[in-house]
């Protein structure tokens, strides 16, 4: 291996040294323990591979190995950071552009994709859920959410406690609601492509809360009633997605729907997106027992339409 080079290499051998010379295939040793004789290397000029010396070269010499130098073809793996919280997917600005391209179209072809619609949410909202988190923030009732991070969820929730509260309570609408619309609290999807784990928490409270906001509000959830929940949603929270079905829901109701949406249902939800003290503040897993009349009264809400 080393006739190819015309390497002189000066070995360590116990208290002596020794000079190996190699030319043309003849090795010769001297005792050089007097003396020092420095290395010489002599690249062969006679190799025709004009890259040998940077790959072959450096396995001979053992560059890479012990001198702290990697050979330039050779790449180092990329190291995959962690999701910042379970559910999380990192994506970059081109992957989320696409995303949220594909959600659009797949949510306005069929609003039925609650799937298509979180992901647009998620996609779409990064400054409106840091102004939100804001405004949450610095209210005392929000604030508290916000460090507790509550779940609403099957086993968060007793729900069969909540059966058993008066008529009126904010638990026993809460119960008829799901009863009535054949929805539970489980139905909600995780948050997957918020890249803060602070505001990923908001979107998620966001979601789960929504069947709650119905509640309070005192909105079904048939056209009508989505539309009118998704302007007071979107004057309170800013999310993009929330404009969206609150401007393109109205495109699919029928003649006696959109007359009765434009002359009661639309005026009455500006005015409470609008006079409201915003709903993701509200604890409400602090306020079961409390009236519903009360929540309203005490959020400024303005009883629902007939």
């Amino acid at each position: 291996m080393l006739r190819y080079w015309g390497v002189s290499l000066l070995r360590q051998r116990g208290g002596s040294r020794h000079l190996v010379t190699t030319t043309a295939g003849s090795t010769q040793a001297t005792d050089t323990s007097n003396r020092e004789i420095p290395i010489t290397l002599k690249p062969n000029t006679a190799t025709k591979d004009s890259s040998y010396g940077s790959s072959r070269g450096s396995e001979l010499l053992g560059i890479g190995g012990g001198l702290g130098f990697t050979p330039p073809d050779q790449e180092e793996e990329a190291v995959k950071e962690p999701p910042l919280y379970d559910s999380h997917i990192r994506t970059n600005a081109f992957q989320k552009a696409i995303l949220t391209c594909g959600a659009a179209a797949a949510a306005l072809l069929d609003p039925r994709r609650h799937d298509m619609v979180a992901v647009l949410g998620e996609t779409t909202g990064s400054k409106a859920l840091t102004r939100l988190y804001a405004r949450m923030i610095d209210d005392p009732e929000g604030s508290r959410i916000l460090v507790d991070k509550p779940r609403i969820n099957s086993s968060t929730i007793d729900l069969d406690a909540l059966r058993k509260l008066p008529t009126d309570s904010l638990g026993r609408m809460y119960i008829r609601f799901l009863e009535d619309n054949k929805v539970t609290p489980d139905s909600r999807l995780p948050v997957q492509f918020v890249d803060d784990p602070e505001l990923a928490y908001v979107m998620q409270r966001y979601r789960e809360g929504h069947d709650l906001f119905h509640t309070v509000l005192g909105m079904p959830t048939n056209m009508l009633g989505e539309v009118a929940v998704k302007w007071i949603e979107a004057l309170q929270t800013g999310l993009p997605m929330c404009y969206g079905g609150a401007v393109f829901g109205p495109l699919r109701f029928r003649p006696k729907q959109r007359q009765k949406y434009v002359s009661v249902y639309l005026p009455w939800a500006i005015r409470v997106g609008r006079t409201a003290r915003l709903l993701m503040n509200v604890y409400f897993e602090e306020r079961w027992e409390q009236s519903i009349h009360d929540v309203r009264a005490e959020f400024g809400i303005e009883p629902p339409p007939v």
